[in-house]
């Protein structure tokens, strides 16, 4: 075992383009974990430097695992998704105007339920350690979610980041374990 290995990683080096061709495949296939392969075989892959790993035509685009996050959290993001992204990553207001879709089914990193910038639990953040597999869900109209539960241990659905404006639905799926 070791020597194949070995073997492996000196073809690795001395091949030129292999290891990158294979980090792109492994990235598509941990990208497109994210959701099923009826959403994720036409969706477009990019890597979180913007590159683009392959094109897609069905409007969703997924990413695979951010290396910045402690957990394995691949997503796939419809267009008002990738709005939210881009305003949550730039700490400005989302502007989507319809339903957004997004798929988290290999699960997700710990994080706080009420705090979208938190980086570790506190007495008052609800910080959940465990990010199971999960769908989730915006409406253009936030209020309308005055009257579901923010308690992630519910069992069912639940509202993140309420009173942000970044709120949206968590939907776990089944494997979610919470």
């Amino acid at each position: 075992m070791r020597r194949a290995i070995l073997t492996a990683v000196a073809v690795l080096l001395v091949v030129p383009g292999i290891g990158s061709a294979q980090d792109k495949a492994a990235k598509i296939a941990n990208a497109t974990s994210a959701a099923p392969e009826s959403v994720s075989k036409y969706a477009k892959v990019m890597d979180w430097d913007n590159t683009v790993l392959r094109e897609g035509n069905n409007g969703f685009t997924c990413f695979p695992d951010n290396p910045d996050s402690p957990g394995n959290d691949p997503m796939c993001l419809d267009a008002a998704w990738l709005n939210w992204a881009h305003a949550w990553m730039t700490k400005t207001e989302p502007t989507y105007d319809q339903v957004g879709i997004a798929y988290m089914l290999a699960g997700g990193s710990p994080g706080s339920n009420t705090d979208p910038y938190a980086e570790g639990p506190t007495a008052d953040n609800e910080w959940i350690s465990e990010g199971g597999p999960h769908l989730m869900m915006l409406v253009p109209n936030p209020s309308t979610l005055s009257d579901m539960p923010t308690d992630a241990a519910n069992g069912g659905p639940w509202v993140m980041w309420r009173d942000t404006p970044y709120v949206h639905i968590m939907i776990p799926t089944p494997g979610h374990g919470m």
